[in-house]
């Protein structure tokens, strides 16, 4: 559905983009993260037809950006982190005026509005001036005015910025309901928030890719070592020693409720491990495998070990 493919941004001696390349499947969400001024924004913009590139090529939805921006522009809604909206305009009026600069045919107007209203929870504010509602209701009426025109693809530039705990798991559930229809490419700041609605992620730093992929198999494939969380009836130090001398064991870590046990990729211990507490008697509560958590993964990446 969305395909970059070699994507360089320049301004001037500035790079803001590099040779940039991934895809996102039809009917997915997808986070695009990175700190500060890594490009994301201009990434953006270059889908959404608001800039053009230096050097590659991208298309949404079969569409190829450059040669018909007007066929993307039409299958696809963008909010950009600075709310396109107008506050002395109440909620429906405003809604009104992007169907007409959107160019929806007449007869569908007002079906369109009426859905992007009941899709985005619109109902209660609608007749009120839009400098007199919530920010959270105003990035309501954002996404809004990005699905009023049913596209197929929605790019949200952090969707929820400046908004409370409540609002932010308000709008993240809205965003989760319009996945399958619509694909979804999304940036934000707060990690928590890939790993509750995006199915994969885009890493970027200084304008290069760093990771693309689901978050399962950059986890699997970009993890260093393997290893299990172990819960036992016996623990302490005795316990402790014992993992530590099981062959193949590179580092074991005693926590509150277990030991978190390490080796390297590849090399599977978890038959030694079991045949150890059977023989020691040491009562097996629990053994899942340690997985790297969505803060790791970024971590890594921006700091070079996962360029690709």
């Amino acid at each position: 559905m969305i395909k970059v493919e070699h994507l360089t941004k320049k301004y001037g001696d500035l790079i803001a983009i590099q040779d940039l390349s991934f895809e996102v499947e039809k009917g997915k969400i997808w986070g695009l993260l990175g700190p500060n001024a890594a490009g994301k924004t201009t990434t953006m913009r270059i889908l959404t037809g608001y800039l053009p590139a230096t050097e590659g090529k991208a298309s949404v939805a079969g569409y190829d950006v450059f040669e018909a921006p007007k066929e993307v522009k039409k299958v696809t809604g963008y909010l950009p982190e600075n709310l396109p909206i107008y506050p002395e305009m109440t909620v429906e009026s405003y809604l009104k005026f992007v169907s007409e600069i959107k160019q929806i045919p007449q007869p569908k107007r007002k079906q369109s509005l009426e859905k992007a209203i009941e899709i985005s929870g619109l109902q209660p504010v609608r007749k009120r001036l839009i400098r007199n509602i919530s920010r959270g209701f105003k990035q309501r009426v954002g996404i809004a005015q990005a699905l009023i025109h049913s596209p197929q693809v929605l790019i949200l530039d952090e969707p929820t910025i400046g908004l409370d705990p409540a609002q932010i798991i308000e709008i993240r559930k809205l965003i989760k309901s319009l996945k399958g229809e619509r694909t979804i490419i999304l940036s934000t700041h707060i990690l928590a928030e890939v790993t509750q609605t995006c199915d994969g992620v885009v890493i970027i730093n200084e304008g290069k890719l760093m990771a693309s992929g689901s978050i399962e198999e950059l986890t699997a494939s970009f993890r260093d070592k393997e290893g299990v969380f172990l819960k036992v009836k016996k623990g302490g130090l005795e316990t402790f020693y014992l993992l530590k001398g099981i062959k193949g064991v590179e580092n074991v870590t005693q926590e509150a409720d277990g030991f978190k046990i390490e080796w390297s990729k590849g090399n599977d211990i978890r038959d030694e491990l079991i045949k150890m507490i059977a023989q020691k008697d040491l009562g097996l509560l629990e053994m899942r495998p340690l997985a790297m958590n969505i803060e790791d993964l970024y971590l890594k990446a921006i700091s070079g070990g996962m360029e690709r």
